[in-house]
């Protein structure tokens, strides 16, 4: 993060003062990871006949390998350095709470949760780990962001909703700005957490994913056959009247009748099913707690109300590129 922000600052004074001797490539593997993602997405719906033997494509393909290559070795190596870390930590000394040292010592006698049995399971591999740290870095950072990009935009053009956001924040924490955020401040925050479904709702951040029939079956009057794969169009499904009151009305109030819960599957901005986001409360607790952090201490407005957000879309996500606003600390 450090060497990332350094080359965010550009020719700027204010750089880190973090040494950064044994994060040199750091910044290459951000820029790696969102190369990776923008590749991605290009290629996910060219068939692999193309991506195989028609040169630009196979081009493209091959470049998408090399550089998930480098993803991968960057991530070995920080795997191997935090693994030597925990195995020069004394056993009766405290290990960091972190994703990563949390998969390393899983099912481990470093494990809080560990006890020897004849059939014990086995520690994850550095190859799951690898690509667990991965999708945690993809998904965890990029719906995220965009999603507070939305949330923000669509908090300036309802001020009904701003009010009532400000009323539950100013409530909970008295005026003091600076205080870390608690557990049961969190639970608190009902009125900003229902910002958070609805903005999910109303503009998904994943507008699309796929899913593979296991057994044929009949789906809107037509056959399909099992291993047919389906793309789940989200956001027609959040805007269908006959699931959602007003769908295309900002209305984060819906979610806050004790009574109202969604039909099966008409929200799935976190997917569905048993391949559902594993991250999903992990998401919706950053997004309440930055939503809290952010509008009790500053405020926040659009430079022009009358610009509409300005996105790109591929095949999957929707991804915000520019929302100019205006941050002032509050009176």
């Amino acid at each position: 993060m450090a060497a990332y922000f350094d080359t965010l600052s550009g020719d700027s004074d204010e750089k880190s003062d973090y040494q950064l001797a044994i994060f040199n490539d750091s910044a290459k593997l951000v820029q790696a990871i969102r190369k990776h993602l923008a590749e991605y997405y290009k290629l996910f719906s060219v068939p692999s006949f193309l991506r195989k033997y028609i040169p630009f494509f196979k081009n493209k393909t091959n470049d998408m390998l090399h550089n998930m290559g480098f993803i991968n070795q960057r991530l070995s190596v920080i795997i191997k350095r935090r693994r030597q870390e925990i195995d020069n930590t004394p056993l009766d000394e405290p290990l960091p709470y972190d994703m990563l040292t949390s998969m390393i010592i899983k099912n481990t006698p470093r494990d809080g949760d560990y006890f020897e049995t004849g059939e014990s399971m086995r520690s994850m591999t550095d190859s799951e780990i690898r690509a667990n740290l991965l999708d945690g870095i993809i998904t965890g950072t990029h719906k995220s962001a965009n999603l507070l990009s939305f949330i923000i935009y669509y908090i300036a053009h309802n001020p009904d909703v701003k009010k009532k956001m400000l009323e539950e924040i100013d409530s909970i924490f008295q005026g003091d700005k600076i205080r870390p955020i608690t557990k049961d401040d969190f639970y608190n925050l009902n009125y900003c957490e229902a910002i958070v479904n609805e903005a999910a709702r109303i503009f998904p951040v994943v507008h699309s994913f796929t899913r593979c029939i296991d057994k044929s079956d009949e789906i809107a009057g037509r056959q399909w056959l099992a291993g047919t794969t389906v793309l789940i169009n989200v956001k027609a499904i959040h805007n269908y009247e006959g699931y959602w009151e007003k769908p295309n009305k900002f209305n984060p109030d819906r979610w806050m009748n004790e009574n109202f819960k969604p039909k099966k599957n008409s929200y799935i901005a976190f997917g569905g099913g048993l391949r559902s986001c594993p991250g999903r409360k992990l998401a919706i607790v950053e997004l309440v707690c930055l939503i809290a952090l952010l509008f009790r201490r500053y405020e926040i407005d659009l430079i022009d109300m009358d610009s509409p957000i300005k996105v790109i879309s591929d095949n999957i996500a929707v991804t915000c590129v520019e929302l100019l606003v205006e941050i002032k600390l509050r009176n």
